[in-house]
């Protein structure tokens, strides 16, 4: 896949020890690529990675607060490729810790950025943000790339000062020499997510535990996707980038049409598989979040051959499955998953998983 451009390349992902840099260590560990991974401790019990278990990824735990910590494990490393993903990710947290969220979604971005640029082996930074970086608008057909930044809450601000850092520093100091991307991914599910505060991770413990769950926006609309959709999207970037095909910019990972859902309607989908699932909505008052988000993904299938691969039964269907049979008896079902969303994209013909 992807041309092998990633077998014996050194890879530095920052974030692996998250829900998405975890699901992405795999895949490039599963490459032949050389990993290494920058992070704090998990957040959560359990956690996808410690479920892994990927001995073949080394392991460094950082802060991005901290200057010297993020300089060695770069400088150390002299990385070919860079994936960034490590992030406070949480839209309410945001709103607990600004300072936090802001300290490490920008200021992070920043010394990272500062080392690459005394790292001269580096040669593709893909830096993942979200599809809230956009400014509020009606958009039917979805946000495209260039369409104004903004933000309303603190993790949504932080994120669309991170797509500013990377432009003015790929302008200003690492161009042409290093060639640098966002990609702006949708609401991503599928096994091994525990965070806070997300949705599937509350219904799993739900469901789990027995329990009503109360949810804050039935009608907030949503592009849910699988994690394997960005990820995709994200190693077709890198593989662009590295192989010169495309120009830095900012580029749209987001799911198919039909995943464009209601969280009633994620819901819905969900207790198909788990009809004992219990659902209330909360009277809040809740902190301001968008209430449609949808991604136009055009310029990736046009310049990248990219398109998601599941749709949204395909998607819910994966991720309650993936859950259930953890619940049940521990099994991780992380390489099944890959082994057939690869297949899937074999099938449907994409060049990256030729």
């Amino acid at each position: 896949m992807f041309s092998g451009i990633y077998e014996g390349r050194r890879v530095l992902v920052t974030g692996h020890t998250g829900f998405k840099g975890s699901w992405l260590c795999l895949w490039l560990a599963s490459l032949g690529a050389q990993v290494r991974g920058f992070a704090l401790d998990p957040d959560t019990r359990p956690s996808h990675w410690d479920l892994l278990d990927l001995r073949a990824v080394d392991d460094i735990r950082g802060d991005l607060r901290d200057p010297a910590a993020v300089e060695a494990a770069i400088s150390d490393w002299q990385p070919d490729v860079v994936f960034h993903l490590a992030a406070q990710p949480l839209v309410r947290r945001s709103y607990r810790e600004p300072v936090a969220t802001f300290d490490t979604n920008v200021m992070g971005l920043v010394r990272v950025l500062e080392t690459l640029r005394k790292t001269p082996s580096v040669r593709v930074f893909v830096n993942a943000t979200t599809d809230k970086v956009y400014a509020e608008a009606v958009r039917p057909d979805g946000y495209v790339e260039s369409d104004p930044l903004g933000g309303h809450d603190p993790y949504s601000t932080s994120k669309a000062c991170a797509e500013l850092v990377t432009e003015s520093y790929r302008k200003s100091f690492l161009a042409p020499s290093v060639q640098m991307a966002t990609a702006r991914a949708g609401n991503v599910i599928g096994g091994g997510d525990w965070a806070e505060d997300r949705l599937v991770p509350d219904i799993v413990r739900a469901v789990a535990a027995r329990t009503r769950l109360d949810i804050r926006n039935p009608s907030a609309v949503r592009p849910w996707q699988h994690v394997l959709e960005p990820l995709s999207g994200y190693l077709r970037l890198g593989q662009a980038l590295l192989q010169k095909e495309v120009t830095s910019h900012a580029w749209n990972f987001g799911p198919s049409a039909d995943a464009n859902l209601p969280v009633a309607g994620l819901i819905d989908g969900i207790r198909a598989h788990w009809p004992e699932l219990s659902v209330a909505v909360s009277p809040g008052p809740h902190p301001h979040e968008a209430n449609v988000l949808r991604l136009d993904c055009r310029l990736a299938a046009q310049q990248l051959g990219w398109t998601p691969v599941w749709d949204a039964a395909e998607t819910i269907r994966r991720t309650v499955a993936w859950y259930s049979a953890y619940l049940a008896d521990g099994t991780i079902c992380s390489m099944n998953d890959l082994v057939a969303y690869s297949q899937a994209a074999r099938e449907r013909g994409l060049s990256w998983a030729a």
